[in-house]
């Protein structure tokens, strides 16, 4: 099968191919990045994989790449991500997630291709829920609380609107928390683990700056949601839309509490102003039943494992570039 991702040197993108590549079932792996986005995450597959320079704002490059790759299959994982950046540039992340899909598919269209194509939205669609919506179910009413989380309704419209119009075969998923080693210091739980492991480095002084400590979340690894990925792809009906995420909820306190519990050094806690959202979502607790239901995934990681690994990858990172030592965006 010839498998296309983009968005492939990014958080997920690296893991998704390095599973693939693992199941040894000699896949081609194709990748479509920016000549300027970093390969740092693709180091240990380099060699495996085929990259394709192209930007999803850019119609053109998409008809030139697509044509040449022909793909069988499409993870569709490139976007503005960081909802915090949103508030701050909101018509970029617009124009990324809804344009940039919307022209991925329109080239596919254009050049007579009909891969199965896995559109990746995002918890955020759902916002601020009312307790009676929690377990949130696909069917809840959408009530994005960011530019981002506006920009991933449209993304997961314009894949619905495809599939109706076209039959193009889109699969929707929204995903909840996830993270794990190779997470961007831009998302909280990284961000902690970031600065815990400066401290212990001498990088920073042991003061870990917070924001909103008391949203809840369930929190998924990243290597059971390529999984669940793999999983969407083979079982998932196109023009459906699935939740996935993490079975262990707790608040972001609590997930912060098992981080400063592997520190080396004690630090303390300080709220930053700076980190809190002009809107936040603090209720974020899914209902994976539908995905449950035709693959069989159940996420089989420990939050404990993945909060670990991830404070490991950030004190092996932080060893060889101390540069990478996490600071406040003013």
């Amino acid at each position: 099968m010839r498998i296309l991702i983009t968005g492939i040197t990014g958080f997920v993108g690296s893991h998704l191919a390095e599973y693939i590549i693992q199941l040894n079932e000699k896949h081609d792996i194709y990748g479509l990045c920016r000549w300027r986005s970093s390969r740092e995450n693709l180091a240990n597959i380099y060699k495996k994989i085929m990259l394709f320079n192209a930007d999803i704002c850019d119609l053109g490059s998409l008809i030139h790449e697509l044509k040449t790759i022909k793909p069988d299959i499409i993870f569709h994982l490139a976007a503005q991500s960081y909802v915090v950046a949103s508030f701050n540039v909101p018509f970029q992340t617009l124009w990324t997630n809804v344009i940039g899909t919307a022209n991925l598919l329109e080239a596919l269209r254009i050049l007579k291709l009909n891969p199965r194509i896995h559109i990746c939205s995002s918890s955020e669609v759902y916002g601020q829920v009312r307790e009676e919506d929690v377990p949130i179910k696909e069917d809840c009413p959408l009530r994005p609380a960011s530019p981002y989380g506006v920009s991933k309704v449209g993304e997961d419209m314009v894949a619905l609107q495809y599939w109706l119009s076209y039959r193009m075969k889109t699969i929707r998923t929204r995903m909840f928390t996830h993270t794990g080693p190779r997470r961007g210091d831009v998302f909280a739980l990284s961000y902690f683990a970031n600065q815990i492991a400066a401290a212990e480095l001498g990088l920073k002084e042991p003061c870990i700056s917070v924001g909103n400590l008391k949203s809840v979340r369930t929190i998924c690894d990243v290597r059971d949601a390529v999984k669940a990925y793999w999983l969407l792809i083979q079982h998932g009906v196109p023009g459906e839309c699935y939740n996935i995420g993490g079975s262990h909820t707790m608040t972001i306190q609590k997930a912060l509490d098992i981080l400063l519990s592997f520190a080396r050094v004690k630090c303390n806690v300080v709220v930053d102003e700076k980190l809190l959202r002009p809107s936040d979502v603090t209720l974020q607790i899914p209902c994976i039943e539908k995905f449950k239901e035709i693959t069989g995934w159940e996420p089989e990681i420990l939050p404990q494992q993945t909060l670990e690994d991830l404070l490991n990858y950030w004190r092996e990172q932080l060893k060889l570039f101390p540069w990478k030592a996490a600071v406040v965006v003013r």
